[in-house]
């Protein structure tokens, strides 16, 4: 059974292979990555099933043992993030297949996908840092070529400065790297854990510690968000969708693995640290939110509130806390994905991004309309939706760790996420329609599924949370136990 840990790195990369043959049959292209990703979805669902049943799985390459061979790990906090990826996948998927148009489709649109969602899966799966660094640059490379998709003017201007930003970070993260072997000799997760607790967090490790801290910031959208406006809006929008819903929610992803599991003992320093970037980023985001006046930007300022709200539970880092982060990433996840796909359908069929210049598309699109309106709710952390569950525990956490001040600034941004989604749904949806019998456009049947589907994941992560929370409680057991996962690695190693 461990070896199938792997898989959901190797086989999207695999068929991006095989797809790159089949340039000029589109068909089979949507059909093979269809089913690809249902088969990972599947794959990873089976891991989950197995980690709750006999605890934490690792596969050790080449009969290496840990901590000198390469390592990936199957625990309940990583599967979760690699099944909600796979499933935000497939619905963006299913978008594209009506949207994203055969130029950008034998431009191997499918390829890149997959080995975006390849290098995702991997950075949730490695036991190993340096194998962390990998999983990015792949990730980061298929984002690069999605990001330029098309060669307008606007995007090669964008993808520029996102490879720019991406490129420093790298070097940063292969500086820390370097200075993490030199101190430590070792890149095992585990094993960094291991030896920062028998040698206690100086300031060189703490130091260490920062480095990595500045390179997942970046890559979370953390207050250093600078590039991320203008990049996640020009490329496609099933693109866009992916972008939103995936790439932000890794570097959330490493700094809750870095500092729960290698770097836990310094916290005055660390967390502090975090506390106070993810309460800047909230209030620069609801700024951002507040003044944005087309649905992009709204939208865009949005996952970076997003990004602030959940490190608020790391900041906490009580049990508590890291539950309803763990919840807030799952729910982020799939309500920005939906959220991008309906702005960029918005953009669609009214031909306008600035939200004044849109009104009644509700009366010739009333789902679609009330789709917008659920993720509205959603978004804000309405009851039953999604986001309530995940705002209350990371609340609550809040309040055991005594962090009165983030706590009220979290709440606080839920006003401004509602008063900036619903100035869109007023003034968009409402009113006398801009869209002409003669101009109406149909919404392509894969999209209204995609959409269909999307809100179900959304609600059923609201109203069904009691089936997710012995998955969630046991993720954020073994975050806040690090010697779980320890244990679980170096037990037959050194």
């Amino acid at each position: 059974m461990n070896n199938i840990i792997v898989l959901p790195l190797i086989i999207p990369i695999m068929t991006a292979v095989i797809l790159v043959f089949l340039r000029n049959n589109i068909i089979l292209q949507r059909i093979i990555s269809l089913i690809t990703m249902v088969f990972v979805t599947a794959i990873s669902i089976l891991l989950l099933l197995n980690v709750e049943a006999d605890g934490i799985m690792k596969i050790d390459f080449g009969g290496w043992l840990p901590p000198f061979g390469i390592l990936f790990v199957a625990d309940s906090f990583s599967l979760l993030l690699v099944i909600t990826a796979n499933i935000v996948a497939i619905l963006c998927l299913i978008y594209s297949f009506s949207t994203i148009g055969f130029r950008h489709e034998n431009m191997f649109f499918y390829p890149f996908v997959l080995l975006l969602i390849a290098g995702v899966n991997g950075s949730f799966l490695t036991g190993d840092i340096f194998n962390l660094f990998v999983c990015f640059e792949v990730m980061l490379l298929a984002s690069y070529v999605l990001i330029a998709l098309g060669g307008e003017k606007v995007q090669l201007r964008e993808s520029i400065k996102y490879v720019l930003i991406n490129v420093v970070t790298s070097w940063i993260f292969l500086v820390a790297l370097a200075y993490l072997y030199g101190t430590l000799k070792t890149l095992n997760m585990a094993h960094i854990a291991e030896r920062v607790a028998e040698v206690g967090q100086d300031p060189l490790i703490t130091t260490v510690a920062i480095l990595f801290l500045i390179v997942f910031s970046i890559k979370a959208g953390l207050l250093l968000f600078f590039w991320l406006p203008g990049s996640y809006i020009v490329p496609p929008t099933a693109v866009q969708a992916l972008f939103a819903a995936l790439l932000t929610k890794v570097g959330v992803y490493a700094l809750i693995r870095t500092f729960t599991l290698m770097f836990p003992l310094n916290q005055e320093v660390t967390h502090t640290l975090i506390g106070i970037m993810a309460g800047i980023t909230i209030v620069l985001g609801c700024m951002g939110a507040m003044s944005g006046k087309d649905v992009y930007t709204i939208a865009t300022y949005n996952v970076i509130i997003g990004v602030g709200f959940i490190l608020i539970g790391l900041a906490a880092g009580t049990e508590t806390a890291l539950s309803g982060a763990i919840y807030y990433l799952i729910h982020d996840m799939l309500a920005k994905g939906l959220l991008f796909l309906l702005v960029g359908t918005m953009v669609y069929l009214t031909g306008e991004t600035i939200v004044k210049r849109m009104s009644g598309l509700i009366q010739n699109y009333p789902l679609f309309g009330w789709i917008f309106f659920i993720v509205l709710l959603t978004l804000t952390g309405m009851p039953p939706f999604s986001g309530f569950v995940g705002k209350i525990l990371i609340g609550q956490g809040a309040i055991e760790a005594g962090s009165y001040v983030l706590l009220t600034i979290g709440f606080a941004s839920s006003i401004i996420v509602l008063y900036s989604l619903l100035r869109i749904f007023l003034a968009s949806f409402f009113g006398e329609t801009t869209v002409s019998e003669e101009d109406k456009k149909p919404i392509p049947k894969g999209v209204m599924v995609s959409f269909i589907l999307f809100t179900i994941a959304i609600i059923y992560l609201g109203v069904g949370a009691e089936s997710l929370s012995i998955y969630v409680q046991d993720a954020a057991r073994t975050l806040i136990n690090p010697s779980i996962y320890i244990d679980a690695i170096l037990g037959e190693g050194i």
